[in-house]
């Protein structure tokens, strides 16, 4: 994710200079920085006063590495917590949060909608991952996993 940061911010034109750049963060000089950090609750606690934390693959992360993110954001008012992923079954906390009434803002981009990806590489996708693994990787569906004896829908149901 940072050497992708790195590549746009390259391309940029009137933005802050890098004033510092190593392996895990990037220094601007407007004073502003960008951290990555393991995605290990233990290692990531510490940080305070973060104006945005970003979090990649946020439908695989453990709930303990979330409890210890959320508490960098809490002393700025315009403090923001953005999750990435594609969907990981109809489980924890990225889950929760796409169908959940919380004030998150939802956007979703599903493979066929990006210009980047042809329909030749989606339909070979297709072939070779089976129709429930591409539309979770590609087409953002949250369902339920292989192994599940029964559906979500009727365990709701009967709750």
């Amino acid at each position: 994710m940072l050497r992708t940061i790195k590549s746009l911010h390259n391309k940029l034109e009137g933005v802050p200079e890098t004033v510092g750049d190593s392996v895990r963060k990037i220094e601007f000089s407007n004073g502003s920085r960008i951290r990555a950090l393991h995605g290990d609750e233990k290692t990531v606690r510490g940080l305070s006063a973060v104006s945005l934390a970003l979090i990649d693959e946020a439908a695989r992360v453990p709930e303990e590495l979330l409890a210890a993110v959320r508490p960098m954001i809490a002393t700025r008012s315009d403090g923001t917590l953005v999750a990435l992923s594609t969907p990981f079954g109809k489980r924890g906390f990225f889950y929760e949060a796409w169908i959940g009434d919380a004030i998150w803002h939802r956007v979703k981009v599903p493979a066929s909608e990006c210009p980047r990806i042809s329909e030749a590489f989606l339909a070979e996708e297709l072939r070779e991952l089976g129709q429930q693994r591409f539309s979770e990787e590609y087409g953002l569906a949250f369902l339920d996993p292989d192994e599940a004896v029964f559906p979500t829908a009727i365990i709701d149901a009967a709750l």
